[in-house]
Parts: structure tokens; C-alpha cells; sequence
């Protein structure tokens, strides 16, 4: 059986932390970032600056092999509860 969406993002959420501080700083999970897509167009569609400007840096700290802050991970997989 397939966990629900919402458990699913709750469960990424601590493991993207998880692996990021045991690996010393790897790139975000692909979850997170495929999350950071889907955030970044229900935020121009509302004109959320704020959150568009999160999911770039997210976006951004995968393309250049980085750790995105924590604050943008947080707003990204937390912003449609």
C-alpha cells in the first residue's frame, strides 16, 4: 500500500535533513526539488514573492551541487498544508 501525499512529504522532510548533515552537505533530495517546482508555479500563479524566491534557491542549490537553507526546504515542503 502506497503511504498517503501528505506522510509522504512529512517523511521527506526529516530525511532530507537526516541525509544532508550525515553526507556533510549533499545536494537536496530529488523529492524536495521536484517539490520546489511544483511550489514555484502555484506561487506565480498567486504572487508570492517570498516562495518563489525559496524555490529558486532550492532549485538553484540543485543545479549547483549545494545545500539549499533550511528555512527554503522548510517553506517548499510545508507550503501547501
Amino acid at each position: 500500500m502506497l503511504p498517503q501525499f501528505g506522510t509522504a512529504v512529512r517523511k521527506n522532510k526529516s530525511l532530507t535533513k537526516t541525509l544532508v548533515v550525515e553526507t556533510g552537505g549533499s545536494a537536496p533530495e530529488k523529492a524536495t526539488v521536484d517539490a520546489a517546482w511544483l511550489v514555484l508555479e502555484a506561487a506565480n500563479d498567486l504572487g508570492d514573492h517570498a516562495a518563489i524566491e525559496a524555490c529558486r534557491r532550492v532549485i538553484d542549490a540543485e543545479l549547483n551541487g549545494t545545500v539549499p537553507g533550511s528555512a527554503d526546504t522548510d517553506l517548499v515542503l510545508g507550503y501547501f498544508r
